[in-house]
């Protein structure tokens, strides 16, 4: 009974490293996708990056894992570019771009996709267990 439990708990920790990195990945992906939105309706100036914050699990029933604490937004300024014909440029003639560096969104992505990855091989490997400790059973 007590194997089962850590089999268990190990599916369990996985899962909640696979639900984080998800997010991650969704957020990354929305940064990416809004690096030249210089306009957000309900916003003044262009797209903020967002940043996943991570904490760990003190209690609970996912005790040991990890959960996303919150979704912050940069606070670095925007880059400003000269372009005076950009319907959102301002009186100088300079339009304010997300502080975006789509290499460094792309290598935060490729960090997540691997730890995502890494998490998918613990659930397997746990699975994997579980069933030859299932078939040792059956075999004696």
């Amino acid at each position: 009974m007590l194997n089962n439990i850590n089999f268990l708990k190990t599916i369990d920790l996985a899962g909640t490293g696979l639900s984080a990195q998800r997010i991650r990945m969704n957020v990354i992906s929305s940064n990416i996708a809004n690096a030249n939105t210089t306009r957000v309706p309900g916003q003044d100036g262009p797209y903020i990056k967002k940043d996943v914050v991570f904490k760990y699990v003190l209690q609970g029933e996912h005790k040991g894992g990890v959960q996303v604490d919150r979704i912050a937004e940069d606070t670095k300024p925007p880059l400003l570019k000269y372009d005076p014909t950009h319907p959102d440029a301002n009186e100088e003639g300079y339009v304010a771009f997300p502080n975006i560096s789509p290499v460094e969104e792309m290598v935060n992505m490729m960090e997540a996709s691997r730890s995502y990855e890494a998490n998918v091989t613990v659930l397997n490997t746990a699975k994997q267990l579980a069933l030859r400790a299932l078939n040792i059973g059956k075999n004696s």
